[in-house]
């Protein structure tokens, strides 16, 4: 699912009218009822709407919407920001249907005279706020009445769903929070996500209990060929569904690869087993593990089905690099299907050098993590993905001393340098952190929405490394949605996980643990919205 710009909208609008002959009222009427069916199932218990309507078509949305909220038996008031008169077009036709098909609907407009009392009434009143103010067409800052009436809805304790995208927030904004926008607990949009509701925290979060409301996405009659989409950057949870097919009757562990995950040393034990605990439980055939000799046991004792490879090691419990020329690693590397190198693998001794020899000498697809990039700092011109598959997957941290930067400079410019990065290494690139992108060679960009600050624990890229070469091994066809895939539902399983513990209190295994209900889990729901941010509660993941 393509991430759009407000213009890019704007002309999926136009060419929606114009070019497939589906009339702006169709799409006003598809998009308010969208609206107030979300509202009439996610926030059931609210029987007094107040619907906030500005004078242009977000505005128009909010009035169909206000009908269509009425006819559902719920109690509905209008405040118009502007005359009756200047409502123009479709939302002048919204205002004359609300008229006619609603008449206990009761429609105020809005008075920098009596705003005070008159917010204060409706607002008191209301059970559920509905922000149709302004949409994505608008660019801020808010000013008078508008402005005003933010700062009264800030103030409310009343739950608010936005329509389109939080009044006052720039569509195009990659920043993770506005302060000059209308605050939401909830936000519906249409045809596809823009910047903002991939980038930023538009939502409190008070519909699912947790840090991060939802954004769906209802689908309002644009066909998929009028999208307008130049920026290469996509929802990565829309890979999802590369997951959910159906695994083939006849099907043997060889049909799902092979995993070799090669790190660990003394005091790291846990990393190695994380990630092969995470490779096994995604789906991968068979998973193997290559550890120094000394660790093998606690190792193998994550699960009886990891396979163990004892490996030299030196003085410190590190990988040795006398395994470059160990026959049984060399045999080894021929027969799996991907290499997971770097969880605990130390950077001390031979272990940096290993790693890059490691790297040098494999041709089958590998994930590269942790110490094992550590090991390429300085050297990352070594980083060559063409003619294979590459999969590196730094946090902001290790990203910096791989390129030289400061942390601070990697997270000033996130997206254009994961990018550039992969197409100079044509690689694939998974750049963790708040909102973690996955880069690809071609130059597009998979942006994943899941995941939470529970997750900032140690052991999380661990896990998230054992996803990643599972779901290579598993779909090798299609490398991009794999990769995009593993990273959603890592973070997919985070969500669950603190949903059902707390976010003190979970840890890096506990989304291992949910990794089942994950792929259980449906983005798309039965009313036909797609979760773009937060969790669907209404069943949708059996």
């Amino acid at each position: 699912m393509d991430i759009l710009t407000a213009a890019e909208m704007g002309e999926t609008d136009r060419r929606t009218v114009d070019e497939f002959g589906v009339k702006l009222d169709e799409l006003m009427e598809r998009a308010g009822e969208a609206v107030a069916r979300f509202c009439l199932r996610h926030f059931a218990a609210a029987g007094r709407v107040v619907v906030l309507c500005g004078k242009g078509n977000n505005g128009g949305d909010g009035l169909v919407a206000a009908r269509h909220l009425a006819a559902g038996g719920r109690s509905v008031r209008v405040v118009l920001l502007g005359e009756e008169s200047e409502f123009k077009g479709p939302a002048r036709t919204a205002v004359g249907r609300l008229r006619a098909e609603a008449a206990g609907v009761e429609v105020e407009t809005l008075s920098s005279e009596g705003f005070d009392g008159q917010m204060a009434k409706a607002l008191g009143w209301a059970e559920l706020i509905v922000d149709a103010v302004v949409g994505t067409g608008f660019k801020p800052p808010l000013r008078g009445v508008a402005e005003q009436l933010r700062e009264k809805v800030k103030e409310s304790k009343v739950p608010v769903v936005a329509v389109d995208v939080s009044s006052g927030w720039d569509a195009d904004s990659m920043e993770q929070t506005s302060e000059g926008a209308f605050r939401a607990d909830a936000v519906v949009t249409f045809t596809a996500p823009k910047t903002a509701h991939i980038f930023g925290h538009l939502t409190q979060g008070s519909l699912d209990g947790g840090a991060f409301g939802p954004v769906v996405v209802a689908e309002i009659g644009s066909p998929r060929e009028a999208v307008v989409a130049a920026t290469g950057r996509r929802w990565a949870g829309a890979a999802k569904a590369i997951a959910e097919r159906p695994r083939a009757v006849n099907s043997n562990k060889g049909r799902f690869g092979h995993v070799l995950v090669v790190g660990g040393s003394y005091g790291k034990a846990g990393a190695a087993m994380m990630a092969s605990l995470a490779a096994l439980r995604t789906g991968a055939g068979l998973v193997t593990a290559a550890v120094p000799k000394s660790i093998v046991n606690t190792v193998a004792a994550v699960a009886p089905e990891l396979m163990m490879l004892p490996l030299a090691e030196d003085e410190e419990g590190a990988i040795s690099f006398k395994n470059q020329r160990g026959e049984k690693l060399d045999q080894l590397l021929k027969k799996i299907s991907v290499l997971a190198v770097g969880p605990g693998l130390s950077t001390d001794g031979d272990a940096p050098e290993f790693a890059r020899q490691m790297v040098e000498k494999t041709t089958q697809p590998m994930v590269i993590d942790a110490d094992a990039l550590n090991a390429f700092e300085g050297r990352e011109k070594l980083l060559n993905g063409e003619g294979r598959v590459m999969v590196l997957t730094p946090h902001p941290g290790e990203m910096a001393r791989l390129v030289g930067l400061t942390v601070k400079e990697v997270e000033a410019d996130r997206v254009n340098l994961a990018r550039d990065f992969a197409m100079e290494h044509k690689l694939t690139l998974v750049l963790k952190g708040w909102r973690t992108l996955v880069a690809h060679p071609d130059g597009t960009i998979g942006v994943n929405t899941s995941g939470n600050p529970a997750m900032a624990k140690g052991g999380s890229g661990d896990i998230l490394t054992g996803i990643v070469a599972a779901m290579v091994a598993q779909y090798p066809e299609d490398i991009a949605r794999a990769v995009e895939a593993a990273v959603y539902l890592h973070g997919l399983a985070g969500d669950l996980a603190a949903r059902a513990l707390d976010q003190h209190t979970v840890l890096a295994t506990d989304t291992v643990a949910y990794l089942s209900e994950a792929f259980r889990y449906r983005v798309k729901d039965a009313d036909g919205f797609t979760w773009i941010c937060g969790l669907n509660r209404s069943g949708s993941s059996r």
